[in-house]
């Protein structure tokens, strides 16, 4: 895996030629629990791009820390929110900087369910500044099956989706076994169930089952998350080489749902 912040200035014209594509993995700091890190998201994008298969020529891009963060985080302890538009001109710059080195493929390797929009937004005006450039953004979470880990009994009477919840946690616990404690005296939380099968987006200060994160925490394992975390590597790096060989190209529809 080549890492831009190792590439010497003498040797920086031939590292943008060999490498395929740009990562950019995108994060925040932000209130996950008692029994998670505050850098939760900013791990699991970061992790996940060391899993990118360096037979595919990455070049590893230093992780975006500061990111726009949802009003029911905003006020917990450790949580640090930028204003959208800073996010926006931030990201925005930082695209039409790798862009300028001469890679036009990029990946935005999500891990923050508030860079959703922003990053579409901005992956949009930098295809509209570079014509050649393609921009891929991919939400670790929606690289697994939804219900798999409930159907391998990974999980029991949930799918463990929810910020801070045992699919998030279990996947960090795969990565850093050590960051993810669950003591007896934490909070389980019961997020309510979905309105719909269908794709919606439901904005709430406060929901229902909340108190800065949510789910069956009890749940979280080792087990789970290294299967979640090979199950993710793997569909990611098969999308990855299907974007350099030119496949799929057309404008397909996305997940939805957060982790």
């Amino acid at each position: 895996m080549m890492h831009i912040v190792q590439v010497h200035g003498r040797e920086a014209e031939q590292a943008f030629r060999e490498a395929k594509f740009a990562v950019v993995p995108l994060g925040s700091i932000e209130y996950h629990g008692p029994h998670s890190p505050l850098g939760t998201d900013l791990l699991l994008a970061q992790g996940f791009a060391e899993r990118i298969d360096p037979a595919l020529r990455p070049l590893l891009y230093p992780a975006i820390p500061y990111t726009a963060c949802p009003g029911k985080t905003t006020d917990y302890p450790g949580t640090i929110a930028v204003p959208p538009d800073t996010f926006h001109q931030y990201l925005a710059a930082v695209l039409d900087g790798i862009c300028r080195t001469g890679l036009r493929r990029i990946l935005l390797l999500n891990a923050h369910d508030g860079n959703i929009g922003a990053s579409r937004t901005v992956a949009e005006e930098i295809t509209g500044r570079w014509k050649d450039a393609s921009l891929l953004l991919v939400n670790w979470w929606q690289m697994a099956a939804v219900d798999a880990p409930e159907k391998l009994g990974l999980f029991t009477g949930t799918t463990g989706r929810g910020h801070g919840g045992p699919y998030e946690m279990s996947a960090v616990k795969a990565l850093h076994p050590e960051l993810v404690e669950v003591r007896k005296e934490d909070e389980e939380l019961a997020a309510p169930p979905p309105l719909s099968s269908l794709p919606y987006v439901l904005v709430e200060g406060t929901p229902r089952g909340w108190n800065g994160y949510t789910g069956s925490i009890r749940q979280i394992s080792l087990e789970a998350g290294e299967w979640i975390a090979g199950e993710v590597s793997g569909n990611l790096n098969r999308l990855l080489a299907r974007w350099l060989e030119g496949g799929g190209t057309g404008p397909e529809g996305s997940g939805s749902g957060s982790a």
